[in-house]
């Protein structure tokens, strides 16, 4: 153990814990379209089929932020990691319905392996017909989003 290099500083941070309070916006409708999406997709991730429900997100496809409404349509059930990396543009959902994970993924980060094992899975389709995914919204995904 004595080979391992020493941390330079050990203090503790005496800072403040938390900072003040700040007024936020809750988005309207969030909690619904989070049950919807989540019984559409079975309580399964529509690319992984984990069903560790505290870790799967209702994920928008068209961004709230960029007009997207809470519709089930606009909706798919992720994994939190996949869903992270759907918002940032690393992965999407082609034209056909599978999961396609972009080559900037591992030019950005040197990593990624285990998303491209999932690479060209198809998504899972959701119990209702309201909810199937929209092709627009993909589209706008893969035009306003992917990283290609």
């Amino acid at each position: 153990m004595s080979s391992l290099p020493e941390i330079r500083n050990t203090e503790p941070i005496t800072a403040e814990r938390f900072g003040k309070p700040t007024l936020i916006k809750p988005r309207l409708g969030q909690g619904a379209f989070r049950l919807t999406i989540t019984d559409s997709y079975e309580r399964r991730c529509a690319i992984s089929g984990e069903k560790t429900l505290p870790i799967l997100d209702a994920a928008h496809i068209r961004a709230f932020e960029a007009g997207g409404e809470h519709a089930p349509s606009n909706g798919l059930l992720l994994r939190t990691d996949i869903h992270r990396l759907f918002d940032l543009g690393y992965v999407t959902v082609s034209p056909d319905g599978r999961f396609e994970v972009s080559s900037r993924l591992k030019a950005d980060f040197d990593n990624g392996r285990h998303y491209y094992d999932l690479h060209g899975t198809p998504i899972r389709a959701p119990k209702y017909r309201d909810a199937i995914p929209s092709v627009e919204a993909l589209s706008w995904h893969r035009e306003h989003r992917y990283l290609g």
